[in-house]
């Protein structure tokens, strides 16, 4: 593992890392609108019927989604990397978000429409993690060894700052509207589908500048080639990784566990707040937006921390304090104690997502960082079922052993069990990834 850097080493906001830090921005209205705070609570919620049953529900879409990325963000990613179009995918897969988001308007609040909307939800989601790939690969070209950390931290943040100003616009445009104005009628739903536009323009708005301000990679001097060869060189390079970097190839296989529990407490936050312990739409988002404050100063603080004590340590403190934090959360029996260990949380989730792009970005070049980035993804959607199957299995354990009633909920409560179960694995399977104490050995080469 590369060693931290000195403190001397400071981040200089430039154009190319501004311009990335607000794809991160722009993206956000979709991460923290659509899947986590305000469309999912709307899909889960009585409106489309019983709670604990559309929760499974959207548990299990989230479940095939992950495997349709885990086989096709590897080739992608080195695909990019070898034709120089690492910019056109990006943008083929922020264009798949926006449309994906718009289409949400269509999802009334019927029971008919659910898997519409699971459906609409699941593309978009797709279309996030593959963007990401070649999003995640830009980071070694507009940062250093030595800023890696603080840059991956910044973007980080300027997404939860991204999201905060979004939640705010959604809440006073829409759910608690400042000004009577038509879109914010409730009536079949219409300020919550009205919501899915307003993303879906934000996305686009602050998702440009990156394309004219990050330069693109040069194209490989190689022939093109199948699909079916590109997924026999993504086996021969882990094989390669296999005989000369087992730190990374073990790294990309217990980061994995630990960032499909990540996942899942974006994804079913705000299910958990509105199903379980019974937040209107509206304090579900003033819960957010408090979150997000939170989780921005955890990525700067954590960034901070990353580029002096090192990712390693970075990862290791916030996996173990989000595994008190959940079971803090799950043994709440009120609102006051989802606040707490809620934002607890929302603090550790940031420092450990970023430490962990950072470590795996010390140990790529700008030539192959949509590859192994691709490999990052991969790895964490191949086991992508795992967190939101749990979810589902433990809810619909405890929703079939409980009488909460028609509208159900409670049960609801039983799947923070399975995220910590995902989480407590990754936390083991990174205790036994060791640090590179060398080069490895193409760099010795």
């Amino acid at each position: 593992m590369t060693s931290p850097a000195p403190a001397r080493a400071r981040l200089k906001v430039t154009r190319p890392v501004l311009a990335w830090a607000l794809w991160d921005w722009g993206s956000a209205a979709v991460n923290a609108v659509m899947t986590t705070f305000v469309f999912t609570v709307y899909l889960t919620s009585s409106l489309f019927g019983n709670k604990d049953a559309n929760t499974a529900a959207l548990a299990t879409g989230m479940a095939i989604t992950g495997v349709v990325i885990a086989l096709i963000a590897p080739v992608l990613g080195r695909r990019s990397d070898a034709g120089g179009r690492r910019k056109l995918w990006l943008a083929v897969h922020t264009g798949v978000i926006v449309v994906a988001s718009a289409a949400c308007f269509f999802v009334r609040p019927d029971h008919a429409y659910l898997w519409m909307g699971i459906l609409f939800l699941c593309v978009a989601t797709l279309g996030n993690e593959l963007a990401s790939v070649n999003y995640f690969a830009m980071l070694p070209q507009i940062s250093t060894k030595e800023t890696m950390g603080r840059v991956s931290g910044f973007g980080w943040a300027f997404g939860y700052l991204g999201g905060i100003v979004a939640l705010a616009i959604v809440l006073f445009g829409f759910i608690e509207p400042i000004v009577d104005w038509p879109g914010a009628s409730s009536e079949d739903g219409l300020n919550l589908r009205l919501v899915a536009l307003f993303c879906a323009v934000w996305t686009v708005i602050f998702c440009l500048p990156v394309f004219f301000a990050v330069p693109e990679v040069p194209a490989a001097r190689a022939e093109k080639t199948s699909w079916l060869a590109s997924y026999r060189e993504l086996f021969a390079h882990i094989g390669r990784l296999w005989r000369t970097d087992r730190t990374t190839l073990f790294f990309l296989i217990s980061s994995a566990v630990y960032r499909d529990g990540l996942a899942a407490i974006f994804t079913f936050g705000g299910v958990i707040a509105g199903a379980v312990f019974g937040m209107s739409a509206s304090q579900v988002i003033i819960f957010a937006i408090a979150g997000n404050v939170i989780a921005a100063l955890g990525a700067l603080l954590g960034g901070w921390l990353d580029d002096r004590v090192g990712p390693r340590t970075v990862i290791l403190a916030c996996l173990v304090g989000l595994l008190i934090m959940g079971f803090g959360a799950f043994f709440s029996q009120g609102s006051a104690g989802f606040w707490i260990f809620g934002l607890g949380l929302c603090l550790l989730v940031g420092p450990a997502q970023s430490a962990s792009r950072s470590l795996l970005a010390r140990r790529t070049t700008p030539e192959n960082a949509g590859e192994i980035f691709g490999l990052y993804t991969t790895t964490g959607r191949a086991i992508s079922f795992l967190a939101p199957s749990l979810f589902a299995l433990f809810t619909s354990i405890a929703a079939g052993v409980s009488s909460a009633g028609e509208d159900g909920g409670q049960a609801t409560r039983y799947g923070i069990l399975g995220i910590m179960v995902v989480l407590a694995a990754g936390l083991v399977f990174f205790l036994f990834t060791r640090e590179r104490t060398t080069a490895p050995a193409t760099e010795r080469a």
